[in-house]
């Protein structure tokens, strides 16, 4: 008896008809269709990312001259003028070694990397290919170069607009949740502020890196001191995987030297890293929200594998912004 019933029950199932309105069959379509636009808008989403980040870190320093009664545009465009102002003077002072050793980098690389090659050996046919080819790509790198130029002009523009709109922008996000306008706000508050702790914090401890590294490397006595310590400075954006990459031109330099001395270099990359973790970061980031290792380094690898470099500079402060919503969420659950 109990298999003619689950007979019966199977072919009512196969022959019962599955009703879809047509609300549900457009909304899914929408959905489909607004993640598509998400993707192929994706560089100017993280332009938009990243001018949120600047108007965050940059909006205390505008508040400062506000409270002195200046202008909302006066104080934000005295603000630019110092932060400019504090980039040259910086640019300034070390652009002309820093032009002169990386131009005597360049012309060295070859024969360093044989240098290396030769110690390590290593087939060089297959890097003189990559070179190869990427010489044939100068003029595409050209016009990335200045594809960049363009987009760092937009994005002190939309950082001023942000700043000036700052208040009725943050109102009228507020306003989409009905009810819940001052919990809302209160927590785009706390992602700004976030926000730029994390790259006020960051600009810091590039800084720190960057003039460790470079002591570290004259004291060692090793050549082409100042770009290494900038691209240093610079990979600590990209917390973990940075520090390391950022190590092996110095180390590389060393072994054509001695490879005694590329294990000094080495050491000396290891201890600023140690320094780093357990006594800078502690104390530069204190403010900022803090993540886990192993959650740095996911969100590092999928950011960098949908939006390459982009990617990986930004997966921290993203990752940053999903913990505070997720808690937020967690929190108005329990209550």
């Amino acid at each position: 008896m109990w298999q003619k019933w689950l007979q019966d029950g199977i072919i009512k199932l196969m022959i019962q008809k599955i009703d879809i309105s047509h609300k549900t069959i457009i909304f899914i379509a929408a959905f489909i269709l607004g993640l598509w636009a998400l993707y192929l808008i994706r560089d100017l989403l993280v332009i938009i990312f990243i001018g949120i980040i600047l108007m965050s870190a940059l909006n205390p320093l505008v508040n400062l001259f506000t409270k002195a009664k200046m202008p909302k545009a006066l104080s934000i465009g005295i603000t630019y003028i110092i932060i400019i102002s504090l980039i040259g003077g910086l640019l300034f002072s070390i652009l002309p070694p820093l032009i002169e050793q990386t131009t005597h980098l360049v012309s060295s690389l070859p024969p360093i990397l044989a240098q290396v090659f030769s110690i390590l050996n290593i087939d060089r046919s297959v890097v003189q290919s990559e070179l190869a080819a990427l010489s044939k790509n100068v003029f595409s790198i050209t016009l990335g170069i200045f594809d960049n130029l363009l987009a760092i002009i937009f994005l002190l523009v939309l950082t001023f607009y942000l700043l000036v709109e700052r208040d009725n922008l943050e109102t009228k996000a507020a306003s989409v949740f009905i009810g819940r306008e001052e919990r809302v706000k209160k927590l785009i508050v706390q992602i700004e502020e976030k926000l730029g702790a994390w790259l006020r914090g960051q600009i810091l401890l590039s800084l720190i890196v960057g003039v460790l590294t470079y002591l570290g490397l004259i004291i060692l006595d090793i050549p082409f001191a100042i770009p290494l310590a900038v691209v240093a400075g610079v990979l600590e954006v990209i917390p973990v995987i940075g520090p390391i990459i950022s190590s092996i031109p110095g180390i590389i330099i060393a072994l054509t030297i001695s490879p005694i001395l590329a294990l000094g270099v080495a050491a000396m990359y290891f201890v600023i890293q140690q320094l780093e973790n357990h006594l800078i970061v502690p104390q530069v980031m204190r403010r900022a929200v803090g993540l886990n290792p192993l959650v740095v380094i996911l969100a590092i690898a999928i950011g960098s594998r949908l939006l390459g470099f982009a990617g990986a500079l930004l997966a921290v402060p993203i990752a940053v912004v999903l913990q505070i919503v997720a808690t937020e969420i967690i929190e108005a659950n329990k209550v």
